[in-house]
């Protein structure tokens, strides 16, 4: 699979990773997304996907190492974590990835979604602790669902971490860890299937540079940009890309 057959497609990835790091690194999460976003207007969304794995992977664990221990909060967040690595390996061993135009238009409409949840005001109440038993595997296996469709890991699992009340490092770990998870289940995923070959790992390799590029310089970013307006403009710019990518899937 020869996914980085051109320059100007090259640099189009280079640029996507570097924006999509210098989000991760302002607000903590918006790598997969923008990056499956944006590079499923110019490819397959399994393309998009494969050359996601390491700077997704990567960042993650920059991100985990940047916060408290991981103990506690992975043995609350155990069932939901194999709730994602199940839902994700049984999607797609299940061939739900549909083909390109159903997957750019799913992509789409998972990002819609997720800007739309981002923009309103609403927010789902605190899930209370005796309930985390069901609903924690519940996400999981929705979230992985929705990767195995679509590439991208933030529905539902990203409302529902809101949604146990943590405080902000605890939140931001506790992402980490799960968009990890998910990278992982993704890539075994599409390692069994045949989409994680050498092509695949070598631009993967290579979006590594400007993603953790990005990432540093959204750190240095961090403390500049007013982060309410920062997010705004990132739940619209998804409105915006989302909308785009289901008329293009939809052959509009």
């Amino acid at each position: 699979m020869d996914i980085l057959p051109s320059f100007s497609l090259l640099a189009i990835t280079l640029g996507t990773f570097l924006l999509a790091g210098m989000v991760k690194g302002l607000i903590g999460l918006g790598l997969p997304t923008i990056a499956m976003g944006l590079l499923g207007t110019v490819m397959a969304p399994a393309e998009a996907a494969a050359l996601l794995v390491l700077p997704s992977m990567v960042t993650n664990l920059w991100q985990l190492a940047d916060g408290p221990g991981l103990g506690p909060l992975s043995r609350r967040l155990w069932p939901m974590l194999a709730g994602v690595a199940l839902g994700t390996l049984a999607g797609m061993a299940a061939g739900l990835l549909p083909g390109q135009g159903g997957a750019t238009a799913g992509l789409g409409a998972a990002l819609l979604a997720y800007a739309a949840f981002g923009l309103l005001p609403f927010r789902l109440p605190l899930v209370p602790p005796r309930a985390e038993a069901w609903a924690g595997p519940l996400a999981g296996l929705l979230t992985g669902v929705v990767t195995a469709v679509t590439g991208v890991f933030v529905l539902p699992a990203v409302p529902y971490l809101q949604a146990l009340g943590l405080e902000r490092d605890r939140l931001v770990q506790a992402l980490g860890l799960s968009f990890s998870v998910s990278t992982l289940a993704l890539a075994a995923g599409l390692a069994l299937g045949g989409g994680f070959g050498g092509g695949a790992l070598s631009g993967s390799v290579l979006a590594l540079v400007p993603a953790l590029a990005g990432m540093a310089l959204g750190g240095r970013l961090r403390g500049r940009v007013p982060a309410a307006t920062f997010r705004r403009c990132f739940f619209v710019g998804l409105l915006l890309l989302g909308g785009h990518l289901l008329w293009q899937g939809l052959g509009g």
